[in-house]
């Protein structure tokens, strides 16, 4: 017996792709039916070419804000109440709202989060971008 005998006993050696074409037919129908919603434009504001540069500006010396184990808030050092904190925060904001300082905010491991939260409310409240939390 030779391989390339075509005997009607033997196996059949070809593939049926019947099934094959009519999932490839339906794939094609569903792309060709969900491509054009896909479509559609997405407006996309992209920032504008520049010739010139922006300036370089050397940044502000940053805030140095500490909440002690009793609750009181330190700016710089100097204890000042919560209401006062928000107003100078609004004051550096307003002096240059593009080069902001950077507010570094340190507390006691026993301060109160409740007095934590008030300062992050007020920071935001007066638009302040750079905040940090100093690690001791």
């Amino acid at each position: 017996m030779s391989m390339g005998s075509s005997s009607g006993s033997g196996a059949m050696a070809d593939i049926n792709v019947t099934p094959l074409v009519d999932v490839l037919l339906v794939l094609l129908i569903i792309f060709m039916v969900t491509a054009p919603i896909a479509s559609y434009p997405i407006e996309v504001n992209l920032p504008q070419r520049s010739t010139q540069p922006p300036p370089l500006s050397e940044p502000p010396p940053p805030i140095r804000l500490r909440i002690g184990a009793s609750g009181e808030v330190f700016w710089n050092d100097s204890p000042y109440p919560l209401s006062v904190i928000g107003n100078m925060m609004r004051t550096e904001v307003e002096r240059d709202p593009t080069n902001q300082p950077q507010l570094e905010i340190d507390t006691n491991e026993d301060a109160d989060y409740g007095i934590l939260a008030k300062v992050l409310a007020l920071a935001k409240n007066a638009d302040m971008k750079k905040i940090g939390f100093v690690e001791n």
